[in-house]
């Protein structure tokens, strides 16, 4: 799948592009199965790091299986098979290529999980403040496993705030946001997705999600993506990234 000409510049203009259909039904299903054994069937996640939702790590709220409580799960792409091929599925690929080149490292992937009636919000925030990597122009792929609605938490962008630069961010209760000051919410756009599409998003785009106070589970996986020519800015060495396609360069991310 490659990018056209108005589909770049949409990227570029606005910091976001919503692209359908880039895993096939039957893909997606297996990725969901997959997930399930992880959080409900007893898979091996030793090669996982798992987070909790707050509220039920502070013991404020109690679910009926401890799968149902687990916020984010960092590591699939390098630990499991079939997310190792979302991370590198030709279509998302294809994509990503038309955004960054032909040099691409893995810099994160992270399931977010939301599950229902249970899981929190995100607040609004960018990327790349959180991130040790210049220039700030990585690219996010937002790939949902369930259908993305406004009821379940789907990605709410600001249009065009990459524009703007790194904004200041402060800690406030189990997050890390942009300052109010910085931004203004009601301009934000909405993005609901049906499962098996991708957004991909600029890291300094301003963008939220609410909470999930349906019944449905809204998962989604984050994969985000570097130019191998990026530098890592963070303290010692930087670390081995997940290569993707194309060549590695002296004195850039390993």
């Amino acid at each position: 799948m490659n990018l056209t000409e108005e589909q770049r510049q949409h990227y570029h203009e606005t910091g976001y592009l919503l692209v359908p259909d880039l895993l096939t039904t039957d893909e997606v299903e297996a990725l969901r199965v997959r997930l399930r054994e992880y959080t409900h069937g007893g898979r091996s996640t030793e090669k996982l790091t798992i987070q909790i939702e707050p509220r039920i790590q502070r013991g404020e709220l109690s679910v009926a299986h401890p799968g149902d409580g687990i916020r984010k799960i960092d590591g699939l792409v390098q630990g499991d098979d079939l997310f190792r091929g979302l991370g590198l599925h030709a279509n998302i690929i294809g994509v990503l290529r038309g955004i960054l080149g032909e040099d691409i490292k893995m810099f994160r992937n992270s399931l977010l999980m939301k599950p229902p009636s249970v899981g929190s919000a995100k607040g609004w925030h960018q990327d790349s403040p959180y991130w040790s990597i210049e220039p700030m122009e990585l690219c996010s792929c937002w790939f949902p496993l369930d259908d993305a609605t406004l009821e379940n938490g789907c990605m709410v962008v600001l249009t065009g705030g990459h524009k703007l630069g790194a904004l200041p961010h402060v800690s406030v209760t189990d997050d890390f946001v942009i300052d109010p000051a910085h931004i203004d919410p009601t301009q934000g756009v909405a993005v609901p997705m049906k499962a098996g599409s991708g957004l991909f998003f600029h890291s300094l785009i301003p963008h939220y999600t609410a909470p999930n106070h349906s019944q449905a589970w809204r998962r989604a996986i984050a994969l985000s993506y570097m130019s191998a020519q990026s530098r890592y800015t963070g303290q010692g060495e930087s670390p081995e990234y997940f290569p993707v396609c194309g060549c590695s360069y002296p004195s850039c991310v390993r």
